[in-house]
């Protein structure tokens, strides 16, 4: 899915504005003059020992004269302009600017020094292949997307805690910047569906949701949602709740009344009342509707999140019911 078919590219308007960056590399990936440049032995402190207190710093000593240099160093820039900012590729052209090399030993070159932290962290040397170069950045910077996928999984937390709260926008705006890094999270675009539902979008929800890739669409996360979106769509069909609890008041036993008001009152989120009356109709007739109150109740279960309260609670009830 790319961001020309995002669906839910202007959901909130100026609300889905991203607010959130992952990984350590800039939001946007940086210029090749930015990760790539040549330095002196003057400014030798400057763009490689202070540098790499920000990222690593892959220094390449080169000469005009050195064919393997030739080889190496295009390599070592489309790697690094590839790995956008996890490390910087600093030149160093040892005949205008011998004294660097010559006090870390250099002895034969093209040779590769990084720097971490201010020091010598680790290196080689010849024109090595550039499947060696990904290697090396890996070892050195951690494989790309690690820290991504981290602070991805956390922004994610925090938008649902958001939207558990209330704060549709706010948990849009976060949605929306997982959805700029990761365009086919499953968490995100269910986080998205579920916050068009809170803003009464439910028609957009589910287009939302439709014509997903196959994989994508299995997930549990979306399949949550759709559910969720089927409950909805069949709360209105089942009536007045108030003339339901009136029935209920006259016949405490008309169970098909109480299966439409737990319906109901699951929709408006009520989740707790709503799962008290399918336990009731477990406790008084399990042969009713085929035990279609238990099997109604397991679908709450998967729409609301194996940890929310109300599951935790019923859960608990339910299996002392079957239990003891």
């Amino acid at each position: 899915m790319s961001g020309s078919d995002n669906p839910y590219a202007n959901s909130f308007g100026a609300q889905m504005s991203a607010k959130a960056s992952f990984g350590s590399a800039a939001p946007q990936p940086a210029a090749a003059g930015d990760l790539i440049k040549d330095t002196t032995t003057a400014n030798f402190a400057k763009d490689v020992i202070e540098e790499s207190r920000n990222q690593p710093v892959l220094v390449d000593f080169w000469a005009p004269w050195c064919g393997p240099c030739k080889q190496l160093t295009p390599v070592l820039e489309k790697v690094v302009n590839e790995a956008q900012g996890r490390v910087k590729l600093v030149k160093m052209n040892i005949d205008d600017h011998p004294s660097i090399a010559g006090q870390l030993g250099i002895q034969s070159i093209p040779a590769v020094i990084a720097f971490a932290g201010g020091r010598p962290a680790d290196g080689f040397m010849g024109a090595v292949p550039e499947s060696q170069v990904r290697q090396f950045i890996d070892r050195l910077a951690g494989p790309a997307g690690a820290d991504q996928a981290a602070e991805i999984e956390a922004v994610l937390e925090e938008a649902a805690g958001l939207l558990a709260a209330g704060d549709v926008n706010g948990a849009a705006q976060l949605y929306g910047a997982v959805m700029q890094a990761e365009p086919e999270n499953a968490k995100a675009l269910a986080g998205m569906a579920e916050c068009m539902i809170a803003a009464n979008q439910h028609q957009r929800a589910r287009e939302a949701l439709t014509g997903l890739p196959e994989e994508l669409a299995k997930d549990a996360a979306i399949q949550a949602v759709l559910t969720k979106l089927d409950q909805i769509e069949e709360a209105r069909k089942l009536g007045d709740p108030v003339l339901l609890e009136q029935d209920l008041a006259r016949d405490p036993d008309n169970h098909e009344a109480r299966m439409k008001l737990a319906k109901i009152l699951n929709v408006e989120g009520k989740r707790d009342e709503a799962a008290d009356h399918l336990l009731y109709i477990m406790r008084k007739d399990r042969t009713f509707d085929d035990d279609g109150a238990r099997r109604q109740l397991l679908q709450f279960f998967d729409v609301w999140g194996f940890k929310d309260p109300a599951t935790v609670a019923a859960r608990r009830k339910l299996s002392a019911m079957l239990f003891s």
